[in-house]
């Protein structure tokens, strides 16, 4: 496997790395966007944003970031909290359009969001996948010839420093998708995309120039280190644990692994790396969505981690702090073994193709 894989990545060029997450990205937020959606709407009701408050007329008691939009009729069904994944999901099927309200639920909006996860999955992995192979492959040349010992961490890492550089880049998207799962949409019916999301986020004045209105734009960047809190360890734990499992698995193959037994084996590694890394940083994911959806400015720059779970803690224990877990974790597993076996797949092929050209 060792030879196999450095030989795919010493003929590979970035382009094609990139191309093979993008690929990978597309395929598993397509997928696994339902359970984020029940995941972040489970999230912001734990903390006290029910996601048919929202759009209420203006008597807020909540910490939500949107605007005072008037609303029509509330259901009935709507005003009772969800009770748990699956009660998410079928009360979103169930519900339908009415003439007499505005846009409400049903089958599709499970996939709300969708658009803002592919904007932000595809440059997002397009730059996480690439980048950990190349400081994987390098610093498990240096640590070989200079530190042995230090070899089995290249993959925690590798994973954390990828991470940090794809997060910090892609954040405003990142921002843009929990608002659009967490939030209802407008009276009109129809959803704000990502660019009016992040708009509304910063509720530029009309009136006054770009210069002036520069210094709003810092609030795309709200909760970002709650973002690195969670995306940092959690990549580090699903790294460590996905080298070890793939190598053992392909380490089991008699013969040249072939793309079935790539696949096989990169699926069941990611599935496992990523079940393990989501339910180990749940809490952090909780933190992350609470700041995300903070709606008084001031508060939401004072927040951090550490005061957002010990606010979690206070209010819900540790109950609280893994809010969502279940969905969380039953997306994790499958996207992470999608995007990891299809990558892996797809520079299987190139480099396959490139041996034999």
């Amino acid at each position: 496997m060792s030879q196999t894989r450095s030989n795919s990545d010493t003929q590979l060029t970035i382009p094609e790395r990139a191309f093979s997450a993008a690929g990978a990205a597309f395929l598993s937020a397509v997928i696994v966007n339902p359970l984020d959606v029940v995941k972040t709407r489970l999230q912001a009701q734990a903390a006290g944003v029910p996601y048919h408050d929202a759009y209420r007329k203006p008597s807020f008691q909540t910490n939500t970031m949107l605007h005072d939009i008037k609303c029509t009729k509330v259901s009935k069904s709507q005003q009772i909290p969800y009770k748990g994944t699956l009660d998410v999901l079928y009360r979103v099927i169930r519900q339908r359009v009415h003439r007499s309200e505005f846009m409400q639920e049903g089958f599709t909006r499970l996939w709300r969001g969708t658009n803002a996860s592919l904007a932000l999955a595809m440059p997002s992995v397009g730059i996480y996948m690439p980048c950990y192979d190349i400081f994987r492959n390098f610093m498990e040349d240096y640590t070989t010839q200079n530190a042995p010992n230090l070899t089995p961490y290249v993959p925690l890492v590798a994973g954390s420093l990828a991470r940090s550089l794809a997060c910090i880049s892609c954040y405003p998207v990142e921002l843009a998708r929990t608002r659009m799962q967490a939030f209802r949409v407008t009276q009109d019916g129809k959803p704000p995309g990502v660019w009016k999301t992040l708009l509304g986020v910063i509720n530029p004045d009309k009136g006054t120039s770009i210069l002036q209105n520069l210094h709003r734009y810092r609030f795309w960047w709200t909760g970002l280190g709650a973002q690195l809190s969670r995306d940092v360890p959690y990549s580090g734990i699903c790294w460590a644990t996905l080298e070890p499992i793939r190598k053992k698995i392909l380490g089991l193959m008699v013969e040249e692994p072939s793309a079935a037994t790539v696949l096989g084996a990169n699926f069941s590694a990611g599935f496992v790396a990523g079940t393990l890394a989501s339910a180990a940083t749940c809490p952090l994911d909780v933190a992350k969505t609470r700041r995300q959806i903070e709606k008084d400015p001031e508060r939401a720059f004072k927040m951090t981690t550490r005061t957002t779970l010990l606010e979690i803690w206070r209010d819900g224990g540790l109950r609280g702090l893994f809010t969502g877990v279940a969905p969380r974790i039953g997306r994790a597993g499958p996207s992470v073994g999608i995007v990891v076996s299809f990558y892996e797949v797809v520079k299987y092929a190139l480099n396959h193709r490139h041996s034999t050209s």
